[in-house]
């Protein structure tokens, strides 16, 4: 499925407030870290709900190396990620 750059960024930022909303008083941040609990973050984020939601809504495969750069990316910038990865997999 082929999906706009907009698209993508809409799909990707109701994934991320789903899972942001859960922790009392997020940081206004549109860091993908803000899906996790910034006060107690994970040890371990690969193949955590955020990640199986988004591999899930693309239909795409992210790695160990790739979820750690998520981590620290913004929404916009991994928006354009999730974009490169869905040409990269046609």
């Amino acid at each position: 499925m082929s999906y706009s750059k907009k698209e993508i960024y809409e799909k990707l930022y109701q994934i991320f407030m789903k899972y942001k909303k859960r922790y009392k008083n997020p940081p206004a941040s549109k860091q993908l870290c803000c899906m996790w609990s910034v006060t107690n973050p994970p040890d371990i984020i690969e193949d955590t709900p955020p990640f199986r939601d988004i591999e899930k809504a693309f239909n795409i495969s992210i790695d160990d190396d790739e979820c750690l750069e998520f981590y620290d990316m913004e929404l916009g910038e991994a928006a354009e990620k999730i974009n490169d990865m869905i040409k990269n997999k046609c």
